[in-house]
């Protein structure tokens, strides 16, 4: 079997937003919400992020996919670097990076027909008009489990699955190599949530798609990734393959964030549940050290003094905790 070989490499990647500062404070005040975060997808894989509100997980895919410009490091996108390319040299990935938002109400323009919203990427990016423009829109709602009938309405005539599945029909319009997801099933319906991730799935094998899937759900998380990363306040905290993050989690953070996983049986119990104490560190301006060193019941001098980095404990499984081996007797 030929090995995989990376689509997208991120190295050191930042997103820092510049928030009001007093007016005799020297310093800026500076809301680090990626901060130094470095991983790959290969091409053809699902590489899974998971962690908690406001950790940065968003910010991060917006800024991969230059709706943020980042602050610092480097996106390699198929050996290019497109961190620092001007609008009109990035028009070319435009095509071949493209997104499926949260809210899938919002993320359409609800003066437009679906037509014209599916169709305003094949405007941009391709020369296809007229006929064989509605032909491949209809083409595409059809892919969607949507009726071609549906071309000629507007996003508040549908409920909220079939505006995501919209959403995923625009995004499959000019043929894209990767696809951001952005929690695209959070607003969803349980039910509805197993149909939209089963036709990612589905369009993944046909059109040969790398997804980056960002989500809350842990347990869809591990369904349909095939590598996961556990982010907290703008920090990669572990990153390993998705059997391996659920079966032997290394980093205090991510034993905790799979011990609140709800069991479906409501007589069965859980053997550990594990609580964290103490405050969230502030992302504006921080200080040196382990963003998660306030949380954390093993924390000692060291993680308060120098911010730990990932590294292969196992082969495949990198973590971010200077006293991991210890943690975990390894």
């Amino acid at each position: 079997m030929a090995e995989k070989t990376p689509l997208l490499v991120v190295n050191n990647l930042k997103k820092y937003f510049q928030i009001k500062t007093p007016m005799f404070q020297k310093e800026k005040n500076l809301l680090k919400a990626v901060d130094d975060v470095s991983f790959y997808i290969d091409k053809g894989e699902t590489f899974g992020l998971v962690g908690e509100s406001g950790c940065g997980k968003s910010t991060l895919g917006r800024t991969i996919i230059r709706l943020y410009e980042p602050s610092g490091g480097e996106i390699i996108y198929d050996g290019v670097n497109i961190a620092e390319m001007t609008e009109k040299e990035l028009l070319p990935y435009r095509k071949k990076i493209q997104m499926i938002f949260q809210d899938p109400y919002a993320s359409l323009n609800t003066r437009m027909t679906i037509a014209e919203i599916i169709g305003e990427g094949l405007d941009i990016h391709t020369n296809i008009t007229g006929s064989a423009r509605l032909e491949r829109i209809q083409d595409l709602l059809t892919r969607v489990g949507l009726k071609k009938e549906h071309a000629n309405r507007y996003p508040h005539e549908f409920s909220g699955g079939q505006r995501q599945r919209i959403g995923i029909a625009r995004a499959l319009a000019i043929e894209p190599e990767l696809i951001i997801c952005d929690e695209p099933i959070s607003a969803l319906d349980v039910s509805i949530q197993a149909q939209v991730v089963n036709m990612l799935e589905d369009l993944q094998d046909e059109l040969d798609l790398t997804y980056l899937f960002i989500a809350h759900d842990l347990s869809m998380v591990k369904h349909i990734s095939d590598r996961i990363g556990v982010m907290y306040l703008g920090h990669l905290m572990e990153v390993t393959t998705s059997d391996m993050l659920y079966e032997t989690p290394l980093h205090p953070y991510t034993k905790a964030l799979l011990s609140s996983i709800p069991i479906p049986d409501p007589r069965a119990s859980r053997s550990e549940r594990i609580v964290l104490q103490g405050d969230v560190k502030s992302p504006i301006n921080p200080k040196e050290g382990c963003r998660f060193s306030s949380r954390c019941v093993y924390k000692q001098e060291l993680c308060d003094q120098v911010t730990p980095v990932l590294v292969e404990i196992q082969p495949s499984h990198f973590t971010a905790c200077h006293f991991v081996k210890e943690i975990n007797n390894l």
